[in-house]
């Protein structure tokens, strides 16, 4: 399965007790080019506009099309997010590939356990200091929980996977895992959103998603 090969070992556990049908690839082609993808709805961490989201031809796009946040709102702590409404769990393994293209902070990733835009956690890969984070969103602010140097570049293709095991959390970059944290700080349920921040021009594609059950 290809979201178990790009997030590790405990994917791998999960994939083998659940079929692939519970995988849920996130069709990006169905909505129309140069319209807000379906299934989304916008919102925003912080001050500031919500950036415009949109389908766009990529040919360099595993299937020739991204979903692509634009915004010139340089608001600081200002985190645009993309929520796909049809899903909501606890545990998770979710994968996708972003290109970061440009923007001041040069950063972008995953969002899970979105509950509303000031309540969640964060996975942030940054070209600019070149490292992934892991962060906790309470009323609006962003606590740090975990990090990893990692080779996160402008304009190139890149996975970013999360896995969300009850309080477990292990991060990976390029198939390759980063680290494994804890945090029991608050329910891990809720949706999952392509994430950003401030004015980052950012394209998101493979969006792929595996729920499995609770660990006892």
């Amino acid at each position: 399965m290809l979201i178990a090969a790009a997030l590790g070992p405990i994917a791998v556990l999960a994939a083998g007790a659940w079929s692939q049908s519970l995988t849920t690839k996130i069709e990006i082609g169905k909505s129309d080019v140069g319209t807000p993808p379906a299934d989304f709805e916008f919102a925003r961490t912080g001050e500031g506009d919500l950036g415009q989201w949109s389908v766009v031809r990529d040919p360099t796009a595993a299937d020739g099309y991204a979903i692509e946040h634009i915004s010139t709102d340089q608001h600081d702590d200002r985190f645009p997010l993309a929520i796909y409404k049809p899903l909501s769990f606890e545990n998770v393994a979710t994968m996708i590939r972003f290109k970061i293209i440009a923007g001041r902070m040069k950063t972008a990733g995953i969002a899970v356990g979105v509950r509303n835009p000031d309540s969640y956690y964060a996975v942030s890969a940054s070209a600019l200091e070149h490292r992934v984070d892991l962060y906790l969103c309470v009323n609006g602010k962003m606590e740090h929980i975990e990090s990893a140097e990692a080779d996160v570049q402008l304009n190139r293709w890149q996975t970013l996977g999360l896995i969300v095991n009850d309080d477990h959390f292990t991060v990976s970059l390029d198939k390759k895992t980063l680290f494994t944290t804890f945090d029991r700080t608050r329910m891990k349920d809720g949706r999952i959103a392509l994430w950003t921040q401030e004015d980052n021009v950012t394209r998101f594609e493979r969006i792929e998603v595996l729920p499995f059950p609770r660990a006892d």
